[in-house]
């Protein structure tokens, strides 16, 4: 039987995490859940119709066909499955209305799980019933109903429930929903080991080229393409990693590594089918001819240590894949890639000025800009650097790790001496043509990559250019697609620009039901990049979580604005347990340790303080310099399942 890839049904994962959930081992000894036919590509196969629904072909979301329900009460179409083991799923479709009041209902053992009433919206949104519990034998039924107007349905998916729980509570309501609402949907993309679906499936090329058995992977790019995409994969990792998708996060970071061969001049393929293996069509047309740009190469290498400190997974260290990967794309990718453009003591990786089927130097595609180098990538090989530095010297190969590290440190003072500075001008360049000549003003993603990647040092010029980047994107250089926007909070926290990133959170949020750029993609929130990036900067941003899960420490610091008074986020996984963390304002942090592994606690605070309480025993502040800028921590032993308070001193 074929399957519409982009309605597949959702299984079970590969692979248990050593903090995987009961409920997540049971569905993988009972497989995945399948929903008969969830694309309507053969016709009624599976599916119950009444009076005045049918199958038809004249406006699918995706493939050659859909299901519709007339107006009117008493309408539905619906399929019941067998639940194969106990867990949850999120089940999710594609629908359109010519009225309110038409329904989307998943039913368990005949009871209602959970209902949508959908409004009148006549461009197709995605809809989903998320953590349905199950006990494996119990009979899920999945219901559309009608409404007042027409009702068109397309691209049923399962995915599995949540395998982790992290919780939000706060003074401010709107923290609470947007977290709330981001979790709920980015868990709503994930796929699961197993499922059969198509490969090759694009707006050119709808029924896709072929059949394929999908990995525990997810939605990362269009959701009109079955693929997932190196730049939105990197962004989304840690949000994924949140939120308990650590065996996708792994497989789709080694399918990556494993293409960068030295046939394709150890540049990772753009894209890839949902099977983890197959290259995406429509950006791959042979191993001289398919989407390339370079600062993906470098953002994957930064993401995989991202991932181990998370995780402590030893995988990203011990896999050859991965660490050849490491080493090619810091060394051999660098070198090959470096020869338009003189850089003096240092390399610095080029694009080819040719188009992103050549090889373009910046995530910035729409700039028509014939770029050799640019400030995304080289702020991106900076901090590639960097993680090679820190895996090198957990593999004990100190002689690598050092050698990254001064790479790292020569590329940034060549950046702020030279790279960055157009002689006899305070313009801060951001980009370099072909033909050497300097660019500067806003260039979008070759703006704002250059301080997210904290290549730039700490002070006034700093300072201005974060400044410049954020009138610019407030104004007439905002860009239209919502995901390159996904970017500007991780930009401002950072720095601890923290009203700033606040303010680009709730942008984001808030144009969720704006319709996106592209418009076969619908509405802002169902492009994937938006809810996770959403959770990662709830997370990391707002809470200052940074775990080093193989050395048994996290740090924290408050980033939060005058308007939240403090938030908690509890059940946040790291290696082996979770953390709970609360910040009230910038003063007060509350940690506990959900581990049964001892860990150490930094407790950070901005700025220089003489004196901290450690549960209300006073501390000298120990100060600590990061990337210029000056901090006072705590450095705490917290056992396992205990809590530890730190304030700032009076």
């Amino acid at each position: 039987m074929k399957w519409k890839a982009l309605s597949v049904a959702i299984g079970c994962s590969l692979l248990a995490s050593a903090a995987q959930t009961p409920a997540r081992a049971a569905v993988l000894a009972g497989g995945p859940l399948i929903v008969v036919n969830p694309g309507f590509e053969h016709d009624a196969e599976g599916w119950t119709f009444t009076e005045g629904t049918g199958v038809a072909t004249n406006r699918p979301h995706g493939g050659a066909k859909l299901v519709y329900l007339d107006s009117g009460a008493g309408k539905s179409i619906s399929q019941t499955v067998i639940a194969p083991a106990t867990g949850s799923y999120s089940i999710s479709a594609w629908i359109a209305t010519g009225g309110a009041a038409g329904t989307f209902t998943v039913r368990r053992n005949g009871a209602d799980a959970g209902t949508v009433t959908l409004p009148s919206r006549s461009m197709y949104t995605r809809y989903t019933i998320s953590d349905v519990p199950a006990a494996a034998g119990d009979r899920i039924e999945i219901v559309f109903g009608s409404g007042s107007g027409w009702v068109n349905a397309d691209d049923v998916m399962v995915s599995p429930g949540a395998t982790t729980d992290p919780r939000v509570t706060s003074s401010n309501a709107k923290i609470i929903e947007l977290f709330a609402w981001a979790k709920a949907k980015a868990g709503s993309w994930a796929h699961q080991d197993g499922v059969p679906g198509l490969l090759n499936v694009d707006e050119r090329v709808p029924g896709g080229t072929g059949e394929g058995v999908y990995a525990a992977t997810y939605w990362a790019g269009y959701a009109h393409r079955t693929g997932y995409y190196s730049r939105d994969f990197a962004h989304q990792l840690a949000g994924a990693h949140i939120l308990g998708l650590d065996q996708e996060n792994k497989n789709m970071l080694r399918s990556f590594a494993a293409s960068a061969t030295e046939e394709h001049k150890y540049y990772p393929v753009w894209a890839l089918n949902f099977d983890a293996k197959t290259y995406l069509a429509i950006d791959y047309r042979s191993p001289t001819n398919f989407v390339r740009e370079v600062p993906a190469t470098f953002e994957l290498v930064e993401k995989a240590n991202q991932a181990f400190r998370w995780t402590g997974d030893r995988a990203y260290l011990d896999d050859p894949v991965f660490w050849s990967y490491y080493q090619r794309a810091t060394d051999d990718f660098v070198s090959l890639h470096d020869g338009q453009l003189p850089n003096g003591p240092v390399k610095v990786a080029e694009g080819t000025g040719k188009g992103i089927f050549q090889g373009a130097a910046s995530y910035n595609e729409v700039s028509g800009e014939p770029l050799a180098e640019a400030g995304d990538a080289i702020g991106a090989q900076y901090q590639a650097y960097r993680a090679l530095a820190e895996l090198a010297l957990d593999r004990l190969d100190l002689k690598t790790s050092l050698k990254a590290a001064k790479q790292a440190r020569d590329l940034k003072a060549y950046f702020n001496q030279t790279w960055s500075v157009k002689p006899g001008s305070a313009e801060f360049v951001r980009a370099y043509t072909v033909d050497g000549t300097p660019l500067t003003g806003f260039g979008k993603e070759n703006s704002w990559f250059m301080p997210m990647k904290g290549i730039i040092d700490a002070g006034p010029r700093n300072d201005a250019y974060l400044d410049f980047i954020d009138a610019e994107a407030s104004g007439a250089g905002r860009p239209r697609n919502i995901e390159a926007i996904t970017y500007l909070p991780d930009t401002f926290f950072r720095h601890n620009r923290d009203e700033t990133a606040w303010k680009w959170m709730r942008y984001v949020y808030e144009q969720r039901e704006t319709r996106h750029a592209n418009s076969r993609q619908g509405l802002n929130g169902d492009y994937p990049e938006v809810p996770f990036t959403l959770v990662s900067q709830t997370v990391e941003g707002l809470m200052g979580i940074q775990p080093d899960a193989p050395r048994h420490t996290v740090a924290t610091q408050s980033r939060l604005p005058a308007d939240i008074g403090w938030l908690q986020v509890a059940g946040v996984p790291v290696g082996d347990g979770t953390v709970t963390v609360r910040h009230d304002g910038h003063t007060s942090t509350t940690f506990t340790n959900g581990s049964r592994t001892p860990r150490i606690w930094e407790a950070r605070f901005a700025g220089r303080r003489p004196w901290l309480e450690v549960n209300g025993h006073r501390v000298p502040g120990l100060p600590k310099v990061i990337d210029g800028v000056s901090y006072t921590v705590a450095l705490v032993p917290v056992p396992g399942g205990h809590t530890v308070t730190v304030k700032v001193a009076g």
